[in-house]
């Protein structure tokens, strides 16, 4: 029996791992062909070089472009102290040109030391952000621009980035734009005029391999020896670790959790929620903890939705999938109910109603968020003509029907 004192320590150290990301991501930058290590050239060839950079980070939300991003800045800034300015705008607040350029010469008049007019025009701004660049290049400083949800600086007419890529083509600037997206086609969204002046770096971030996520797991869940933890408890607590990594029913969970979604950030709620059901009094974690934690990450409101569908909701969600089995890309109600005799006809089943029955459940099945319909018209025309579609994939359909306590067996295969 652990003390409350050491588990609770122990537990605390966890949590505070999986809220810093620069802790969690540090062990995927050892490697020289990490993005790590190949941002961190980039940027530090622009510093010691006095060359100009651009380059794109893409990848999934939470595959860490950001935390990423962040080390790399953090580790020269510390390097460079006086020789890097940071400007920071995000697409969601800045995608307007005015704005974004406002906020540019915002941020470089409080990194300067220098008075913000708020009157100021766009031209103006952007005369004050080329002038900035030359005299910042001239003192052999570099201004970093990190531009996140890159995207949406792309809608309009991307003066603003058309404005800040030609500055670049000077040689008396000096800057680095780093744009940060989800959408792995956002340099083909640039202008002619803007993609001619951009570098055509990309840095694809994907999500963690099974060999990663072990060291992960590894490196955020293991206790130190040498820490204010006892030396016994803390040995004791990764040899428990490490022989559960090997065990097989935790790499049934693993593969699990990579199957449902293998991101940085969700490896992160999967492991706090694990930390969270830790029992204090054994002190250690269990594959238990584990088992609870994907069990409830991996909640999904629809197929709890279905299970608790009429048969009849059922047999409309089955004649649906069918027709898109059959590639109808657009159906009314009138074809789910063609289908529902087909199977009526060929199975001579009990379970047969009339259409207002019919069309009563299909709108019971609307309500539940299942089914939607495929056009835009609102309540112009009848429900029973506009064309629906299903809104829970055939995977769903075919584990809800399994768990669902009174589907009939033929239901099930004609679902599966």
């Amino acid at each position: 029996m652990v003390s409350d004192n050491a588990a609770e320590k122990a537990l605390n150290l966890i949590r505070s791992r999986l809220c810093n990301p620069n802790f969690i991501f540090r062990p995927l930058c050892d490697s020289p062909d990490s993005n790590y290590s190949k941002l961190k050239f980039i940027v530090s060839s622009s510093v010691t070089e006095a060359c100009n950079n651009s380059v794109l980070l893409l990848g999934p939300r939470g595959s860490g472009k950001v935390a990423v991003l962040d080390l790399v800045l953090e580790d020269l800034l510390l390097e460079y102290p006086d020789m890097i300015t940071l400007i920071r705008l995000n697409g969601l607040l800045h995608s307007d040109d005015n704005s974004a350029v406002k906020e540019i010469a915002r941020q470089l008049c409080v990194e300067h030391q220098l008075l913000f007019s708020k009157m100021a025009s766009f031209d103006d701004n952007s005369e004050f952000m080329i002038a900035m660049l030359r005299e910042c290049g001239l003192a052999h400083k570099t201004i970093v621009f990190v531009l996140d949800e890159f995207d949406l600086f792309t809608q309009g007419k991307q003066r603003l980035l058309y404005a800040l890529l030609d500055a670049m083509q000077s040689v008396t600037s000096q800057a680095v734009v780093i744009g940060v997206s989800c959408r792995l086609d956002a340099d083909q969204l640039l202008e002619k005029r803007v993609k001619s002046r951009f570098s055509h770096r990309k840095l694809l971030f994907l999500p963690p391999s099974e060999e990663d996520i072990y060291r992960l797991l590894d490196h955020i869940l293991s206790l130190p020896v040498d820490s204010s933890l006892p030396q016994d408890y803390a040995i004791e607590f990764n040899a428990k670790l490490h022989s559960m990594f090997s065990d097989e029913r935790f790499r049934q969970v693993i593969n699990s959790y990579m199957n449902f979604s293998p991101t940085v950030r969700h490896l992160v709620k999967f492991l706090f929620r694990a930390a969270s059901d830790m029992d204090l009094k054994l002190g250690y974690l269990s594959f238990e903890n584990f088992k609870s934690a994907i069990s409830s990450l991996q909640r999904q409101p629809k197929m709890e939705c279905l299970r608790d569908c009429s048969i009849l909701e059922v047999y409309i969600l089955v004649c649906m999938k069918r027709l898109e089995v059959k590639e109808q890309n657009s159906y009314s109600f009138s074809a789910v109910m063609k289908e529902y005799k087909s199977i009526h006809d060929s199975f001579q089943t009990s379970d047969y109603y009339s259409q207002d029955v019919c069309l009563r459940a299909f709108d019971h099945v609307l309500q539940r968020g299942l089914v939607c319909f495929a056009d835009g018209r609102g309540r112009i025309q009848s429900t029973e003509f506009r064309p629906v579609k299903l809104l829970i994939s055939f995977a769903e359909i075919s584990q809800g029907l399994k768990a669902h306590h009174s589907c009939p067996a033929f239901l099930q295969k004609l679902a599966s």
